[in-house]
């Protein structure tokens, strides 16, 4: 479902615009759908107002939750049917944020992610989007939305952008606590700048070498790291938000002194941060992270270069909480994906 549909659902039903944000906002926010100024008998017609029990219902079978994983670090993972029967997994994160997915699989082919492995099997529309955020919201605040969950969000742009456009008006979240993460399609690079609402940007960069870059992210845009951190320069200083790369590290292929001294080279004088986030092991993935002493020295180094590292931790470790990993383990248990 798209966010256009309940727009126009509210529509033929003889919604004014007001009743219409007035709605779109409550859901977004987690109320009752009949939160208004005033007696709601008096604010909205007729039949919207008779219609907005069976609405409401519709919208709570966009996202509903599975399961649930809770991790010792403050995170959970669960595991989100829609409404065909298809399953995504949204993360609860620490410190108010939450993690959505964009597409059913992923068509990129990240060869150290799970989702990855499966390849596309439907985008997510713009509704369902903005409903997993909803149900995070019934179970904790959320100030900030990220889009790093299963898929890659430009692929599936139209509907990503909005359900950041809502989000970030009627939905009360800042525009920069809008984290758009994507391997570095040039359509964002175009596309992001000119939306009302202008997200942050996280850029998937792994490495500063474009060979061992294509062997990682076989079906990435072919773009050099270099040619990347450009464009990314260009949207931060256009948005004021520094660019979040993200390095997920791999135990003897990025974790080297010659990757250290490329990020030295490609990110001096940027206005960028470096999140380094040690590699979540999983079944099947022939990788493994590096030791904690390495990955801190990593960050260290960095950071005496002028450039701001953070070491994350891959939230929900303990419960195999990498993308696609629960998802995968339910495909693994029942013996099929789900529904088409």
């Amino acid at each position: 479902m798209q966010i256009d549909d309940i727009r126009q659902r509210l529509r033929d039903l003889g919604a004014k615009p007001l009743h219409e944000q007035a709605v779109l906002k409550a859901w977004t926010r987690a109320w009752p759908l009949d939160t208004c100024r005033g007696d709601p008998a008096h604010f909205f017609p007729a039949a919207v107002r008779t219609a907005l029990p069976a609405i409401e219902a519709e919208l709570a079978d966009l996202a509903r939750k599975q399961s649930e994983h809770p991790s010792a670090d403050g995170s959970a993972r669960l595991l989100v049917q829609l409404g065909d029967g298809q399953t995504v997994e949204s993360v609860l994160l620490p410190r108010d944020g939450v993690c959505v997915s964009s597409q059913v699989g992923c068509a990129v082919g990240c060869v150290f992610c799970m989702t990855g492995r499966e390849g596309l099997r439907r985008h997510v529309g713009s509704a369902e989007i903005v409903a997993q955020v909803v149900l995070a919201r019934r179970h904790r605040t959320v100030r900030k939305v990220v889009f790093m969950g299963m898929g890659e969000p430009a692929h599936n742009l139209d509907n990503v952008m909005d359900a950041i456009e809502l989000l970030g008006t009627v939905g009360d979240i800042g525009h920069k606590n809008l984290v758009f993460s994507t391997v570095g399609d040039p359509r964002v690079f175009e596309r992001l700048p000119r939306g009302p609402v202008k997200p942050a940007l996280a850029l998937s960069l792994h490495t500063t070498r474009a060979d061992l870059r294509t062997t990682l992210l076989p079906r990435a845009p072919r773009i050099d790291p270099a040619d990347l951190v450009e464009a990314g320069e260009r949207y931060a200083r256009e948005t004021g938000y520094p660019i979040q790369y993200q390095w997920t590290l791999l135990e003897g292929i990025n974790d080297t002194d010659e990757e250290l001294a490329g990020i030295v080279s490609l990110l001096s004088g940027k206005y960028a941060v470096m999140n380094f986030i040690p590699f979540n092991a999983g079944e099947g993935l022939a990788f493994r992270r590096p030791s904690g002493e390495r990955a801190e020295a990593m960050a260290l180094h960095l950071h005496r270069h002028g450039i701001l590292t953070k070491l994350r931790q891959s939230a929900g470790q303990d419960v195999d909480g990498g993308c696609g990993q629960l998802r995968a383990r339910v495909i693994s248990r029942t013996g099929a994906a789900s529904p088409a």
